[in-house]
């Protein structure tokens, strides 16, 4: 399994790797290690360290990439790779392509900022889904998509074929894990954000909706931003959250490892991400703690929301219109129950971590014995 980085690895694919162990393969985890590649190893699992920079573009750390997962695959003959995100997928691909692995699990979690644009498709996108094209283009590629936007630039570049295509939402949740919590009785409304501080995560709408409601909400309302900076050339600064943030009525929280406490004594989840997401799993999360969600009409979050059942939909970078309805639900209590209950029914029918488990589990059975 080749992902990114170890704590991406911990947070959004631990349970598969594990559930493969469990059924009898031999598991290994190739990621970037950030510091926490003992929590992997303590848990049975080989780990392997990436040389990667997962929101560079630096031609010689790409190339750099390419050539160690060539090694990799020529050394270790694995019979299934599975490609976590957009550039594993590119360059394991390819080199799984060169090295003749005979089983690849493509996962896209997302397209990022490189599809950002619409319906133009810059010439570096174009080339990105040329090569995955070439490496996707044979037998013994399966490819997993999170949502249906994703899916049809896919099938519509022909970078694969409808028999290629698997299909999850998101990816996953250990609903007993994360069970349904009235929310916190008294205080203020705790509107909660849990991503990393990326501009398209909408961070900075969120902190402007903030500022229009503090007039009349600022005993009423507190803001809990949590998320670790980024280096990625989109990432807010660490002076941005401390000017903005004061403390008390908006508050950056940093890199967290105790989100299901915090969704727990919070009321509102707010993710005005306009991200290409794939499924986001801080809503998935926020679903199972049965809370209401305002969130982009945007890829991957649409996914998750239904407006007016479970959230509210609003549109992209609209400040005024998302301090609306964190308004609206911070002044009605019942609704927030309703659409908490909506999230909760929501969750236990498309976002089981079982299910999820269980889709991966076939797929590998399909290509160890195609």
């Amino acid at each position: 399994m080749v992902v990114n980085e170890d704590r991406f690895f911990l947070s959004h694919r631990s349970p598969l790797a594990l559930a493969a162990k469990e059924a009898g393969y031999d598991v290994a985890v190739a990621a970037k290690d950030t510091g926490r590649r003992h929590e992997i190893e303590s848990s049975g699992l080989r780990f392997i360290d990436l040389p990667i920079n997962p929101t560079g573009m630096n031609p010689a750390e790409e190339i750099r990439t390419l050539r160690f997962l060539c090694r990799l695959y020529r050394k270790e003959k694995p019979d299934i790779v599975h490609h976590v995100g957009l550039k594993n997928i590119l360059w394991g691909g390819v080199a799984a392509r060169l090295l003749g692995v005979p089983g690849v699990v493509n996962a896209v979690s997302g397209l990022g900022g490189l599809f950002n644009g619409g319906g133009r498709l810059s010439a570096v996108t174009r080339g990105i889904l040329g090569v995955m094209r070439f490496s996707n283009c044979r037998k013994g590629v399966k490819v997993i998509f999170q949502n249906s936007d994703d899916l049809d630039i896919f099938l519509r570049q022909k970078v694969v074929s409808e028999k290629q295509v698997e299909f999850t939402k998101g990816s996953g949740i250990d609903l007993e894990d994360f069970r349904p919590v009235a929310e916190p009785p008294s205080g203020p409304v705790n509107v909660i954000f849990t991503a990393r501080m990326v501009r398209e995560k909408g961070v900075c709408d969120l902190v402007e909706a903030a500022e229009l409601l503090k007039p009349a909400y600022a005993s009423r309302l507190r803001f809990l931003l949590c998320g670790r900076l980024t280096p990625n050339k989109s990432g807010i600064t660490e002076d941005y959250m401390r000017e903005h943030c004061d403390g008390s009525y908006i508050c950056w929280l940093g890199e967290r490892d105790d989100v299901k406490t915090l969704l727990e004594n919070s009321h509102i989840m707010a993710f005005p991400s306009y991200y290409r997401e794939g499924v986001p799993k801080s809503l998935i999360e926020a679903s199972a703690i049965g809370r209401p969600i305002v969130t982009c009409d945007s890829t991957g979050c649409r996914d998750v929301v239904e407006d007016g059942v479970n959230g509210i939909l609003v549109a992209p970078r609209n400040a005024r219109r998302l301090a609306e309805a964190i308004a609206s639900l911070a002044d009605d209590a019942a609704m927030r129950l309703r659409m908490g209950q909506a999230s909760r029914a929501r969750a236990e029918k498309e976002f089981d971590i079982k299910s999820v488990v269980n889709t991966h589990l076939r797929i590998y059975k399909e290509l160890s014995y195609d």
